[in-house]
């Protein structure tokens, strides 16, 4: 597959990743526990693989991932800062070197990496530093981490791609790291768009209802529209 081909369209995705960092900032813990949990991942076997990459808030694109086939599990999360042990409070304050990242457990013989990379590149701004839309600082960076020489090869390999295609007018900034300190986030934050959507109207309005709506649900309308190709049957 043609690498234009799969990231066309990604500039209308990318511009509606704008601005979880008023809400958390408003609000850096939850005020309520929805009645929805996050569902228990399947059984997942050894040959599965994972890919942690970061594209700002991870609201948004835990909720894309989770609804392609192949996908066994996606965990929010942080990584690549200083410290093993870390909260949502101290990485929002942009002072810890983590970032909001997504862990992506999958079937390398049902969807490959590079296809997930791909996609990657489509559901965020890898051209903006530190910043997706309204959200800003080295938390909501554009970053793919990696764990071996193969894996940052890959990495290099596919931004290399996409630049050579001028699929972007400005230069991607996305940073190739070593994989270090990975934290999984608070329960209150995985499947946090899923939650969302099944909560009642009272449960809503105690979470962040406005960016769940304005910019989490629209994004999520184009991705189902361009990929369903790639979904699991149930979506």
């Amino acid at each position: 597959m043609r690498i234009t081909a799969i990231i066309a369209g990604c500039l209308s995705l990318a511009t509606l990743a704008t601005g979880c960092v008023s809400v958390s900032q408003a609000s850096a813990e939850p005020t309520m526990n929805p009645t929805p949990q996050s569902a228990i991942p399947p059984e997942i076997p050894a040959t599965a693989k994972t890919l942690v990459v970061g594209g700002g808030c991870f609201w948004c694109i835990e909720t894309l991932y989770e609804q392609l086939k192949g996908i066994y599990d996606v965990e929010s999360g942080y990584a690549g800062g200083r410290d093993a042990n870390v909260t949502y409070s101290q990485v929002s304050s942009g002072t810890t070197g983590h970032a909001e990242v997504i862990k992506i457990t999958y079937d390398p013989e049902v969807i490959t990496s590079d296809d997930l990379l791909h996609i990657f590149f489509t559901v965020h701004d890898p051209t903006t530093k530190d910043r997706q839309g309204g959200d800003v600082g080295p938390q909501y960076r554009s970053v793919i981490f990696v764990t071996n020489a193969e894996e940052r090869e890959q990495a290099n390999r596919i931004i290399k791609e996409i630049t050579d295609e001028k699929v972007f007018d400005s230069p991607i900034v996305t940073t190739v790291e070593d994989l270090r300190n990975y934290v999984r986030a608070e329960e209150y934050h995985q499947d946090y768009y899923v939650k969302f959507e099944n909560a009642s109207p009272e449960e809503r309005a105690k979470m962040n209802a406005g960016y769940c709506s304005y910019v989490i649900t629209p994004k999520v309308a184009k991705f189902r529209e361009k990929y369903k190709h790639l979904f699991k049957e149930s979506n």
